[in-house]
C-alpha cells in the first residue's frame, strides 16, 4: 500500500460490518481521500425480519460519521438479480450447489461497484475481504495472496477475480487477524466494533433456506432411496438438497430390523447423490460411506488470476470454503476448458456447482466450478420399490 505522501482517491465498499469500517479507517490514516459506498444488492423483501440491508445502511452511515468520511447509498439489485441470482436460480434447478458470493465479488463487487468507483474517479477500491494482493515483481503480474488470518482468509471467494480487477483493489484487514480488527475497532470507537459477523448467503441472511428456496423453485417431491435402492423416506424436491447434509432428511430413525443398539445402523444418514432423471435422492449412513469420498474431481468455466492456466502438475485444492487445502495433481480434462484434479487423500462431499480453487501455498492461482466428482468406490445401484 503507497504511502501517506501518495494520496489516492479510494472508494470503499462499506458493508456495516466491522471488517469495512476498519478498512476505511486505515486508508484514512495512511492520508488517502476515502469514500464509502453501500450496496444494496437485494430489495425484493427489504422490509422482512431477515433482510438486514436498512439497518446495514445505518450502521455504515454511522461509520462513516466517526470516521469523517462521505457515504453514498448505490442499489445494484438490477445488476445482481441478472448476473448472480438468476445463475444462482439456474444451478440449484439443474439439481446442484452453487456459490453466490463468488459470483457476487467477480460481478458485482469488483465489476459493478468497481466501474462506479472509477467513475467517480477513484484510483483504486478496497473492500474488508480478509485477503492480499502483491505485484510480482518477476511476472509483473497482481498475485492474490491468503489473508494472513487462516480462520478469517477470503480468497476462496475471489479467486475468479481478473488481473484487470485485482490492479485496482486493495483488503487491508488481510493483513490482520479478525481479534486485532476488532481491538482497532473498539479503540476508535466505531459504532459496529462488536456488530456479529454476518452469516449465510447475503440476499438469504438468516431466514430458514428452504422457504427461501420455495418462493422461485417448483418443487417435485419424490422417493428417498438407500445404496441398495430401497425407499427410506421422501424429499420435498432435489433443489432443496446438497450432498454431505445431515439435518432435514426425515430419515433419522430408519434402521435394520433386529438391529443392535449401538450398532453401525444407527449412524446418521447422509445426502449422497441425486438422480434428476428419475428425481431420486439417495442416502447413506455414516460420515465416511464411499459414496460420499472422492478422490478426484472435474471442473470447467475455469478463471486464472494470472490470466493463464498454471502448468498440469501437484498443486493444492479447497472444494469448499474453511477446508484445509488439500495436496493433489492437476491434469487437462477431456475437452478444451475442462480440467481434472486428482487428490491424494479422498477428499468429503466434493459438491457439483461448488468452487475447486488451487493454491500454491500462499498464492491462490484461481479455480472453476465442480462439474463431477468420483466416488472412491463404485456402488451399484439396485433398483426396487
Amino acid at each position: 500500500m503507497r504511502a501517506m505522501t501518495d494520496k489516492q482517491r479510494i472508494v470503499v465498499g462499506l458493508s456495516g460490518g466491522v471488517d469495512s469500517a476498519v478498512t476505511a479507517w486505515l486508508l484514512k490514516q495512511q492520508g488517502h481521500e476515502v469514500v464509502g459506498i453501500f450496496m444494496k444488492n437485494w430489495e425484493d423483501d427489504d422490509d422482512s425480519e431477515y433482510c438486514s440491508s436498512r439497518q446495514d445502511f445505518l450502521d455504515a452511515a454511522a461509520v462513516a460519521d466517526v470516521i469523517g468520511i462521505e457515504i453514498e447509498h448505490v442499489n445494484f439489485a438490477a445488476d445482481y438479480k441478472d448476473r448472480v441470482f438468476a445463475e444462482f436460480l439456474r444451478e440449484y434447478q439443474a439439481g446442484r450447489t452453487p456459490n453466490p458470493d463468488v459470483l457476487c465479488n467477480a460481478e458485482i463487487k469488483f465489476k459493478a461497484f468497481l466501474d462506479h468507483a472509477m467513475r467517480l474517479g477513484a484510483e483504486k477500491i478496497a473492500t474488508g475481504h480478509y485477503a492480499r494482493v502483491r505485484l510480482n515483481a518477476a511476472t509483473q503480474r497482481h498475485e492474490l495472496l491468503k489473508g494472513l488470518d487462516p480462520a478469517k482468509d477470503q480468497s476462496y471467494f475471489l479467486h475468479r477475480l481478473t488481473q484487470a480487477q485485482l490492479s485496482k483493489a486493495l483488503f487491508p484487514v488481510g493483513e490482520l487477524h479478525k481479534t486485532e480488527v476488532r481491538r482497532i475497532a473498539a479503540e476508535i470507537g466505531l459504532p459496529n466494533a462488536k456488530k456479529k459477523d454476518s452469516t449465510g448467503i447475503c440476499f438469504i441472511g438468516e431466514r430458514p433456506f428452504r422457504e427461501f428456496l420455495n418462493r422461485y423453485l417448483a418443487n417435485q417431491p419424490g422417493p428417498i432411496k438407500d445404496e441398495r435402492g430401497r425407499k427410506i423416506g421422501q424429499h420435498v424436491g432435489l433443489s432443496f438438497y446438497t450432498l454431505g447434509q445431515r439435518q432435514g432428511l426425515g430419515i433419522g430413525g430408519i434402521k435394520e430390523k433386529g438391529a443392535q443398539r449401538g450398532g453401525g445402523t444407527h449412524a446418521p444418514w447422509f445426502v449422497a447423490r441425486k438422480d434428476m432423471v428419475s428425481n431420486t435422492l439417495y442416502a447413506v449412513q455414516g460420515h465416511e460411506h464411499p459414496w460420499l469420498l472422492s478422490h478426484g474431481l472435474s471442473f470447467d468455466d475455469a478463471s486464472w488470476i494470472a490470466g493463464q492456466a498454471p502448468p498440469a502438475g501437484p498443486c493444492a485444492a479447497k472444494t469448499r470454503y474453511r477446508q484445509q487445502d488439500a495436496t493433489c495433481e492437476l491434469h487437462a480434462g477431456d475437452a478444451p476448458g475442462r480440467w481434472r484434479l486428482r487428490f491424494a487423500q479422498p477428499q468429503w462431499a466434493v459438491t457439483p456447482g461448488q468452487s475447486a480453487v488451487l493454491y500454491d501455498g500462499e498464492v491462490c492461482l484461481g479455480g472453476g466450478i465442480i462439474t463431477q466428482a468420483e466416488a472412491t468406490a463404485t456402488v451399484a445401484c439396485k433398483h426396487s420399490d
